[in-house]
C-alpha cells in the first residue's frame, strides 16, 4: 500500500425500513388531515375571541379613562448636561439624605492651629580639638524660631445665624492655640472662644458675618446656615440617628448612620489633657471617631438631638452623645448674658450606694456623702454658701429640696434644675440625726 492512500470499501445494500411503509398507507393519511384541520380551526377561533375580548377590555377602559402611568426619569440639568438624580429606594432612606442635605450646611470643621518651635540639629565636639579625638562630632539641637502648625481638629455646627458655634470644650481647651472655622462650601472664618461650660463638655464660639451689599447698595451682613435643635427627652432606644463630623480631623462632613443604644448613661472621659466625669448621656452605636467631637447626632427630622463628645477606643461602635436640651440652656446664657453660669453649693461629694456604705459602715445607702478630695482638696469650699449655713465634711446630704439624692439623681443632676440666687432646702444626716439647712445657691462660671 502506497503512504496516505486509503483501502476501498463498498457500503452493502441495505432495506427500507419498515415505517417508510406508512406513506403508502391511506389510514395514515387521513389521521394527519383531520389533525391538522382541527389545529388551524382551534387557531382561528383562538384569534377572533382574543380580538374580541381586547375590544371589549379597550371599550371599557376607554369609558372608565384609566390612563397608565408612563415610566418616570428624574433628570436635573447642571450647566447644560443632563445628570440623573438618584431616586432613594426606602423611605428610610429617602429621610436619611434629606436630613444630611438640611443640617451638613450648617456643620462646619474646626482646625486647631499653634505657634510650635523649629528644633534645629548641630554638632559639637565635646574634646574641643584634642587628637586623636578632634574629629569626633556629637549632635545637640536648639531652637530655632517657631513656626504655625496644624495640632488638631474638631467639628461644630452653627446654631445661630449671627454664627454661633458650638462644639465641645475639649476642642477648645488649649488658651494659647488658635481656632478656624472651616464651613461645607469651603470658606475659612477665624474663630473666637465666647464661654466654656464650667461642668459639662461644651463651648460657644463665634465666626464674623460676611459684609455684603445689595441691589439698593447698603451694606448689610450675610446670615449663616443654622441647624434645627430637637427634644431630646423624648428619644427611644432603637431609634435611628445620623451622626456628621470631620473624622479624623481629615474626612470633612463624615456621616455615618446608627441607633440610641442606650440612655441616661454616666462616663468619665478623658482628651485633650481634660478629664470629668459626664451624667445621662446618649449611647449610640453611629461611628464616632477622632475629629467628630462636637459634631451633630441628628434624627431622621434633620433635628439635633445630641452633640458627639467621646467614643471607647477599645471597643467598636460604642459612642456618646450629650443630649441637646442640656445645651439650649447655654446658647440662651450665651446670648443674654455673654458667659454659661451654674448654681453652686460648694461642697465635695460622693455619692452614697450600697458598695459605699458596706465599705464606710454608712447609716445609708443613697445621698451625697460630703468628703475631701483626692489630691486632699477641702471637703467644703471655703466662702461658700455650704460653709456659710454650716455643712461640715462628714455630712450626707439625703434631699436637695426636697429630691432624693440617688446614683441614677445625682446632686450635680439636680443642681442643674436651679439658678444661682435661688433658695433650697437641705435634708442632712449628722451623727445619726437629720438637719434641715436652708442655702442660697451662688454663680459658678468657668
Amino acid at each position: 500500500m502506497e503512504l496516505y492512500k486509503l483501502p476501498k470499501f463498498e457500503l452493502p445494500k441495505l432495506k427500507s425500513p419498515r415505517f417508510l411503509k406508512f406513506w403508502r398507507n391511506k389510514f395514515f393519511w387521513l389521521v394527519i388531515s383531520t389533525i391538522f384541520i382541527s389545529s388551524v380551526c382551534g387557531l382561528l377561533a383562538g384569534a377572533l375571541s382574543g380580538s374580541y375580548f381586547y375590544l371589549e377590555v379597550k371599550d371599557h377602559l376607554s369609558k372608565l379613562k384609566i390612563e397608565l402611568p408612563e415610566p418616570q426619569v428624574v433628570e436635573k440639568i447642571i450647566e447644560k448636561e443632563t445628570v440623573k438624580e438618584y431616586q432613594p429606594q426606602t423611605t428610610q432612606e429617602e429621610k436619611i439624605i434629606q436630613a444630611v442635605k438640611e443640617a451638613s450646611p450648617a456643620v462646619v470643621s474646626i482646625v486647631i492651629t499653634k505657634d510650635v518651635p523649629i528644633i534645629e540639629q548641630y554638632y559639637i565636639s565635646p574634646f574641643e580639638g584634642e587628637w586623636p579625638f578632634s574629629d569626633l562630632q556629637v549632635p545637640q539641637y536648639r531652637q530655632k524660631g517657631t513656626e504655625k502648625k496644624e495640632v488638631g481638629g474638631g467639628t461644630g455646627f452653627i446654631v445661630s445665624k449671627e454664627g454661633m458655634v458650638l462644639t465641645n470644650k475639649h476642642v477648645v481647651l488649649d488658651e494659647e492655640a488658635d481656632y478656624t472655622v472651616f464651613t461645607n462650601d469651603g470658606k475659612s472664618f477665624s474663630a473666637k472662644v465666647l464661654a466654656k461650660d464650667p461642668i459639662q463638655d461644651l463651648a460657644i464660639l463665634k465666626i464674623a458675618q460676611e459684609k455684603i451689599v445689595n441691589q439698593e447698595g447698603k451694606l448689610s451682613l450675610k446670615e449663616f446656615p443654622q441647624v434645627q435643635l430637637g427634644d431630646s427627652d423624648s428619644l427611644q432606644i432603637g431609634q435611628t440617628v445620623i451622626a456628621i463630623g470631620n473624622a479624623l480631623g481629615e474626612f470633612r462632613n463624615t456621616i455615618s448612620v446608627g441607633v440610641i443604644s442606650g440612655l441616661g448613661r454616666t462616663i468619665t472621659a478623658s482628651g485633650g489633657g481634660l478629664v470629668e466625669t459626664i451624667e445621662d448621656v446618649i449611647q449610640t452605636d453611629a461611628a464616632i471617631n477622632q475629629g467628630n467631637s462636637g459634631g451633630p447626632l441628628l434624627n431622621l427630622k434633620g433635628e439635633v438631638i445630641g452633640i458627639n463628645t467621646a467614643t471607647v477606643l477599645q471597643a467598636q461602635n460604642i459612642g456618646f452623645a450629650i443630649p441637646v436640651n442640656k445645651v439650649k440652656k447655654d446658647i440662651e446664657q450665651v446670648k443674654t448674658l455673654g458667659k454659661i453660669v451654674y448654681p453652686f453649693l460648694g461642697v465635695r461629694y460622693v455619692v452614697v450606694n450600697e458598695t459605699i456604705q458596706k465599705e464606710n459602715n454608712l447609716p445609708v445607702d443613697y445621698g451625697a456623702w460630703v468628703v475631701k478630695g483626692s489630691q486632699g482638696e477641702a471637703a467644703v469650699f471655703p466662702g461658700s454658701e455650704a460653709e456659710k449655713v454650716g455643712l461640715k465634711e462628714g455630712d450626707i446630704i439625703l434631699e436637695f429640696d426636697g429630691k432624693k439624692i440617688t446614683s441614677d439623681n445625682s446632686l450635680a443632676k439636680i443642681i442643674t434644675q436651679y439658678n444661682p440666687g435661688n433658695k433650697v432646702v437641705l435634708k442632712v444626716l449628722r451623727d445619726g440625726k437629720e438637719k434641715i439647712f436652708q442655702v442660697t445657691l451662688s454663680e459658678r462660671s468657668e
